[in-house]
């Protein structure tokens, strides 16, 4: 079985060929923000959006709950499909109308934050 490491690896090599995936980039005020707050409170808002949002079986707005700007975690969901349950269900094969398992919100939010740490330290 692959490691999580290998598998979030995989997942960002796929998503960086989509054209639309692609296209997010952190701006210089999500990278002042980050800064400011830290690694460990942006993945703490992470967990909570991701719980909040994307992880109940039948998500509130499910497909507009994510907006396109105003927070990195909300930049990074829409770059590793993590934004709402079609997007999971069609990029991550997790089935809509259940709630994600533990198991799965620590890796959609691994992922996320993989994607950051790839645009902070590999985009400077």
């Amino acid at each position: 079985m692959a490691s999580q490491d290998s598998n979030i690896h995989k997942k960002l090599t796929v998503l960086r060929q989509s054209k639309f995936r692609s296209k997010f980039n952190l701006s210089q005020k999500d990278r002042d923000y980050i800064a400011a707050k830290g690694f460990e409170t942006i993945k703490e808002h992470a967990f909570q959006f991701i719980n909040t949002r994307v992880a109940p079986d039948f998500p509130k707005n499910d497909g507009k709950q994510t907006p396109m700007r105003g927070h990195p975690v909300f930049i990074a969901q829409h770059a590793t499909a993590t934004c709402c349950r079609g997007c999971i269900s069609k990029w991550h094969g997790i089935e809509k109308g259940r709630a994600l398992s533990d198991a799965e919100v620590d890796f959609v939010v691994a992922l996320i934050m993989r994607w950051i740490d790839r645009q902070v330290y590999l985009k400077k």
